[in-house]
């Protein structure tokens, strides 16, 4: 006869023993409360977590969402008049009717400043949303595929790479955009748009070629392609969403840079132009009445450092948060 001890041993497991898969029990049933209602996060959830913990991510990002909607709606800001102005207020000095007084054609220099942000911020924005399309576009190729298709496109960007910035912005807008020329307002800021695009895209491409050489042989890719996923699966469903990240952080830090390199192509004189405001232009028309009026260099000025430090404090903020090394 066998032992009923040993049998009831067998047969019953004790209440402390974990039940197998499938038994019903939940697998979190020992954690705690506040373990269980957490849920796995990604890269995106990681760097999201730690920069709302970032005060400067705050500051920076209350900035740049102050100047879109200064950008969206002008009005709401400011009822004056941007571009008529009355010769007889030339140069009058800021006071309770205008904050930020008159330039030289009699014109209120705050609405001018409320609506120079709209031109600043579509030309940067645009010109970084195509560069990163383009740009990641080339890498994207260039890395996945190799060889010939690799050394040529590299070759490519490399002509782009050494040409001068504002040399080549130069020839472009001269040529398209130069005096003689009768282009509307959004022509003018397409010219430009372009020419940031044309001469910035080879930076992305590196960095995007570099991301993908470093991911393509990882394991998961070499599995969904043993599995015969195709290569527009591998590149959209595995590739992208894991190369984005340094895109992500040069893409914030180039609308900072686009907005400070398109005042400076209005400063001087080859980006964009009358009937478009913008605070290059406003810094172009100033530079001749520091001496006598600095406030009409001064306004325009603390707008664009304003916004330039925003997006390049945003972009430290999100590369810190992207790179687990710098946490």
């Amino acid at each position: 006869m066998s032992d009923p001890s040993t049998a009831s041993i067998v047969s019953t497991p004790p209440a402390t023993m974990p039940t197998e898969a499938g038994s019903g029990a939940p697998t979190n049933a020992g954690l705690p409360e506040n373990a269980k209602k957490q849920k796995p996060r990604g890269l995106l959830g990681d760097a999201w977590r730690d920069l709302r913990r970032k005060p400067l991510f705050w500051i920076s990002a209350s900035f740049i969402l102050l100047f879109v909607v200064m950008a969206a709606f002008p009005s709401l800001f400011t009822s004056g008049d941007a571009v008529n102005g009355a010769l007889s207020r030339s140069r009058v000095e800021p006071s309770a009717d205008a904050w930020f007084g008159y330039d030289v054609q009699g014109r209120d220099v705050y609405a001018r400043v409320i609506y120079g942000a709209r031109a600043s911020i579509v030309v940067a924005l645009l010109s970084t949303i195509l560069t990163l399309v383009f740009g990641g576009a080339m890498g994207i190729i260039a890395g996945y595929r190799g060889g010939w298709v690799d050394a040529v496109l590299s070759r490519i960007a490399d002509i782009f790479f050494g040409l001068p910035f504002v040399l080549g912005s130069i020839v472009i807008l001269t040529t398209f955009n130069g005096s003689g020329t009768d282009n509307g307002e959004w022509t003018i800021m397409g010219l430009v748009i372009l020419s940031l695009t044309v001469l910035s895209w080879p930076v992305v491409m590196r960095l995007m070629r570099s991301s993908v050489l470093a991911t393509k042989e990882a394991d998961y890719i070499v599995a969904a392609r043993a599995l015969g996923a195709g290569t527009g699966r591998i590149i959209l469903k595995h590739l992208l969403p894991n190369c984005l990240a340094p895109l992500l952080v040069y893409g914030t830090i180039m609308v900072g840079s686009f907005i400070g390199a398109e005042a400076t192509l209005s400063f001087l004189g080859i980006g964009l132009k009358s009937p478009v405001v913008s605070w290059g232009i406003m810094i172009s028309e100033a530079q001749n009445y520091i001496r006598v009026s600095p406030f009409l260099l001064f306004f325009p000025s603390a707008f664009l450092v304003v916004a330039v430090l925003s997006f390049v404090m945003l972009g430290e903020a999100v590369r810190e948060a992207l790179d687990p090394k710098l946490r």
